[in-house]
């Protein structure tokens, strides 16, 4: 039984994916990585860094991320403010105050 389990573990490691793990420099990236380095190359008007850091997850993904950034982000400085969010997002996006 324990020569088949070291069969199979054998396998695994010299197996083409594990191969291609092997010569990442690091593991893949998560939507979190993505959003940040995506908005942080979107300040920097970094168009490489866009395309690199919107190649690293979906379409679908990123949107999240950016999308959980934002929100963060509003609310942090609505707690550095002393203001709400609403008021916050609103004063970032240029808006009149409601």
């Amino acid at each position: 039984m324990f020569d088949t389990v070291r069969k199979y573990a054998a396998r695994l490691r010299t197996s083409p994916r594990a191969e291609a793990a092997e010569g990442r420099e690091r593991p893949p990236h998560n939507l979190f990585e993505a959003a940040a380095a995506y908005v942080a190359a979107r300040t920097a008007d970094d168009q490489d860094g866009i395309d690199d850091a919107a190649a690293w997850v979906s379409p679908e993904a990123l949107s999240f991320g950016v999308s959980e950034l934002a929100c963060r982000a509003v609310v942090a400085l609505a707690l550095e403010r002393n203001e709400s969010p609403r008021a916050v997002a609103r004063d970032l996006l240029g808006l009149p105050a409601a």
